[in-house]
């Protein structure tokens, strides 16, 4: 898998694209552009196909327009993957009144930000240890911190927790996709492919010499319909991260 590194760009150019500290207007006799026109078709570039499709030449098509004509508005590729992944974070739900509390607010951001990598998968194509500084990506982590501010963590566990949540989430949204593309590539289901390795399977796999993975996998098996149920790993596991979070805050309140 290709990765892509957010933060490559130009400061300069970078921030003040994602600010908007300026934009140049539409030259006469030219067609209507706009940061946020190539920012959106580089978004549809990448959700068809992928961030290892994304260039300038690809978004030009998109737009009908000749591939130099967008450098007037974004300075090149690095500055515009910063952008998009700024644009598509402010895609994330952050309604001030969630009942239930921390957990519940939790619950919601880990939904979120799951649904997120659901509709735009080449976000897990991309490695944000250097953050993108614009307002979208701002005003999310800070939404974010807020649903655990006030509950008895101290300032870097608030970060902590955030960090663990959308971490877990980033993950098993991996192997959702994963998955997903694996029926894409090869042209078959989990349950085709498993049909079609069961019978040799079968004659080889020795149940007396490895019995608890044979009764524990088969259990998943029929349980989860298939050897992996990405679906089942998210809600299972979000439960005991937090869970290990409801200890934490238990533990802070009565240290004894």
């Amino acid at each position: 898998m290709t990765i892509e590194y957010s933060g490559k760009g130009d400061p300069a150019r970078s921030l003040a694209l994602l600010w908007r500290t300026s934009e140049r207007a539409s030259r006469k006799g030219k067609p209507d552009l706009s940061v946020d026109r190539i920012v959106r078709a580089a978004i549809e570039v990448a959700d068809a196909d992928g961030v290892q499709a994304l260039s300038m030449r690809r978004v030009a098509e998109r737009l009908g327009v000749g591939t130099m004509s967008l450098y007037t508005y974004v300075p090149g590729k690095p500055e515009l993957l910063d952008v998009m992944l700024d644009t598509v974070y402010g895609e994330t739900a952050r309604p001030e009144d969630v009942p239930g509390g921390w957990r519940a607010r939790l619950t919601l951001i880990a939904r979120e930000n799951w649904a997120l990598y659901q509709r735009h998968p080449w976000l897990l194509q991309v490695a944000a240890n250097r953050p993108v500084l614009g307002p979208n990506v701002t005003a999310k982590y800070d939404y974010e911190l807020r649903a655990v501010d006030g509950i008895g963590l101290t300032d870097v566990e608030m970060d902590s927790v955030i960090t663990l949540v959308t971490g877990f989430v980033h993950g098993t949204a991996r192997g959702a996709v994963e998955a997903a593309q694996a029926e894409t590539q090869t042209g078959l289901t989990d349950e085709q492919w498993w049909a079609a390795h069961a019978p040799f399977l079968s004659r080889i796999a020795d149940t007396s010499r490895w019995p608890t993975a044979s009764r524990v996998g088969q259990a998943a098996a029929e349980a989860l319909g298939g050897a992996y149920s990405a679906e089942h790993a998210f809600e299972f596991g979000l439960e005991r991260v937090l869970d290990g979070i409801d200890t934490l805050i238990t533990r802070r309140a009565d240290p004894t």
